[in-house]
């Protein structure tokens, strides 16, 4: 299948396009914007900026991507917007550049974003994030591979949210989500591991209680949180989940939801 440009499309000059890319009726395509193999523009679709989309992307009617920064500190030049293979852009979605020259923001593979979902800038998105309809990340917020924000949800700039962690629809973050954690409600609390999660990407047994158990002495116990980490890794079989979920909360600048 060779490469296919409507009619009723444009792709500005400069512009570079992989094998086999179509780029359907009413899409504009910017002089700087990279689109690898198999790259699907369904209708409707504007691409600009400093922008690469990775090989086998799909975006869908009326989505904004590469669009410049919202942020007002930005003063020129040209920051970058990255998307990695196979993510799906449903409808309406806008994913923004970074905001200074030498930054990038970062969409991992096998992502699928949500109608009407908005990424700000400087954000990075790991592999195999799903974000539902509307769900919307402020600047510089970083969500670990696997995750899953729900419909309606607003993410606070710098917040983090970790590996394979779940947040409930129509929440507010405004603090770190530690990995592998489910989190609801507004204000944003953690109920527990992500079981589900968990045993979809073939988390053992052993895993999963070792988590729960952590859990319990991080947000459940009266100790200062740098006391229930030190008890985790006391008493806590030292699994690389267990690792992984304590140098999360350990590393927290904004605090963890609690």
């Amino acid at each position: 299948m060779e490469t296919t440009i409507h009619p009723l499309a444009v792709v500005q000059p400069g512009a570079e396009l992989g094998e086999r890319v179509s780029v359907g009726p009413f899409c504009v395509v910017g002089a700087q914007v990279r689109l690898g193999d198999g790259v699907v523009l369904r209708s409707h679709v504007n691409v600009e900026g400093n922008t690469t989309l990775g090989a086998g992307c799909e975006v869908w009617p009326f989505a904004s991507v590469g669009g410049k920064t919202q942020d007002l500190k930005y003063k020129g030049g040209a920051p970058r917007l990255v998307v990695g293979e196979h993510t799906v852009i449903r409808e309406s979605v806008t994913l923004s550049c970074a905001t200074f020259a030498d930054g990038v923001t970062r969409v991992g593979s096998h992502c699928l974003i949500m109608a009407y979902c908005h990424v700000a800038h400087d954000c990075c998105l790991g592999d195999r994030v799903i974000m539902a309809n509307a769900a919307t990340l402020a600047g510089h917020v970083i969500v670990e591979e696997d995750a899953i924000i729900g419909g309606l949800t607003g993410v606070h700039q710098f917040v983090r949210i970790g590996r394979m962690s779940i947040l409930g629809g129509a929440t507010k973050a405004v603090k770190d989500v530690p990995p592998f954690m489910m989190a609801d409600g507004v204000p944003l609390k953690v109920y527990g591991p992500n079981k589900v999660g968990l045993e979809r990407h073939g988390k053992t047994e052993e895993v999963q209680k070792a988590l729960k158990q952590a859990y319990r002495i991080v947000f459940r116990s009266d100790l200062p949180t740098a006391k229930a980490l030190e008890r985790v890794e006391a008493e806590v079989p030292a699994l690389p989940e267990v690792t992984l979920f304590v140098d999360f909360i350990r590393s927290s600048e904004r605090g963890i939801a609690r």
